[in-house]
């Protein structure tokens, strides 16, 4: 298809659109010239030449054109008022109805810029007035080749406009879809970003927490009896490079996840689960945190309960990676809590409790440690400005799950953090 740039037309046709009254006023010239030159160089203009009073009221009828897209009703009852008053009043034998062009374009811009019903009804109106008119008065017998042609121009131009104004509607409605696409996709690719930013921050934050708070320990051990107890310093020592080297080991593949396409590959070690859970409770107990572990499940195959890290995750069984990792670090963040703020000499349980759709996982603390006169034991949940509980929660809420933290029931001392974790095909995703 030859477009306006290929033909060299399309400088004037932006001209013309930023110029409307213009092409109006161009397009009622070109009327006006169609409707004198059928009326003087028609079959019949020799024997029946019109008068100035024609020219006159053709002129009038084209000028109103100018005004047809801000008063597209009033031009159409002025262009068929005029072709009304050549066919009754003036007396012409026969009628001149070239003046009814006018009338024509101004039918098909109401057509093009009204609703369709409302377009409807003026156009049978128009059709019905004019046609009808031109066929009591007009050329003889009444179904004149002239006045048909009259009932076929308007007719056609009512269709056209209808048209028109549908294939705008059409396109308006396509970019807008397209236009709602793109903001979509943009709104999407921001939520996305939002929710790995989210996430990354969760995992940095998991990791940072737990094993700085146990180098932070350990270093505090090895300074307290380094010139008693050198031995037992230099253990507490090799504790603080095992803890840091894991912690940089997971702070490396965290921060592989930022990486951009090209860059070095990132470590590719597996995410934690609860299958290495044995080695987060030995790592509290070098601490002095002792952490009792029971499981239970109620699956129809495997066994039933057991105790201990190594037991418990035989008992969970195998979980969605998004569902092992978050148990792992709500565990992990529950009792680095527990053993920041809950002291010394204080004791946690580990609850796993295994369903066919669900898992379970409560941490309890016995609050012995660290009390204030106010209020006795210490929450061993309390964050004290920290992001420890609203990442577990976090986590949870992204799986479907809850996450639950406060005070233990019935005035027990101590702290109490019970997380539900959805284990469904879902949860893996």
């Amino acid at each position: 298809m030859t477009s306006l740039a290929t033909t060299g037309l399309a400088r004037p046709h932006r001209w013309l659109r930023a110029h409307p009254y213009a092409a109006d006023a161009a397009l009622a010239a070109a009327v006006l010239t169609v409707v004198l030159l059928g009326a003087y160089v028609g079959p019949h203009a020799a024997a029946h030449r019109p008068g100035p009073y024609y020219v006159l009221m053709s002129l009038f009828a084209c000028t109103g054109l100018v005004l047809r897209r801000p008063m597209p009703r009033a031009v159409l009852a002025f262009t068929c008022a005029f072709t009304l008053l050549e066919t009754v009043i003036t007396g012409d034998d026969p009628p001149h109805t070239q003046i009814a062009l006018a009338a024509v374009v101004a039918l098909y811009t109401v057509a093009a810029r009204t609703d369709r019903p409302t377009a409807w009804r003026i156009a049978a109106v128009t059709v019905a007035v004019l046609t009808g008119t031109v066929m009591l008065f007009g050329v003889r017998p009444w179904y004149a080749q002239e006045n048909l042609g009259l009932f076929a121009w308007t007719g056609m131009a009512a269709a056209a406009g209808d048209a028109v104004r549908s294939r705008r509607a059409f396109i308006a409605a396509i970019e807008e879809r397209a236009e709602r696409a793109e903001r979509t996709r943009e709104e999407e690719a921001r939520r996305r970003v939002a929710e790995e930013r989210l996430r990354i921050a969760r995992e940095l934050h998991d990791v940072v927490a737990h094993h700085i708070a146990l180098v932070n320990v350990q270093a505090g051990v090895a300074s307290h009896i380094m010139d008693s107890r050198p031995d037992q310093a230099k253990e507490a020592l090799a504790h603080v490079r095992e803890a840091s080297r894991s912690a940089l080991g997971e702070l490396r593949a965290t921060v592989g996840l930022l990486r951009q396409h090209g860059d070095p590959e990132a470590p590719t070690e597996p995410a934690p689960g609860l299958g290495v859970l044995d080695q987060l409770v030995d790592g509290f107990a070098r601490v002095g945190l002792r952490v009792d572990i029971a499981a239970a499940s109620t699956l129809p195959d495997g066994p039933a309960t057991a105790t201990g890290a190594a037991g418990a995750a035989d008992v969970v069984g195998p979980l969605p990676a998004a569902v092992d990792l978050a148990a792992y670090r709500v565990l992990q963040e529950a009792l680095t809590n527990v053993h920041k703020h809950a002291g010394p000499g204080a004791r946690a349980e580990v609850a796993l409790l295994r369903a066919p759709d669900s898992l379970l996982l409560t941490v309890l603390d016995d609050g012995a440690g660290r009390t204030t006169p106010a209020t006795g034991a210490a929450p061993a949940g309390a964050d004290h400005g920290g992001h420890g509980l609203i990442g577990m929660r976090e986590r949870a809420a992204a799986l479907g799950g809850s996450c639950e933290a406060g005070p233990r029931e019935r005035g027990a001392p101590g702290f109490r953090v019970r997380a539900s974790l959805p284990v469904g095909s879902a949860a893996g995703t």
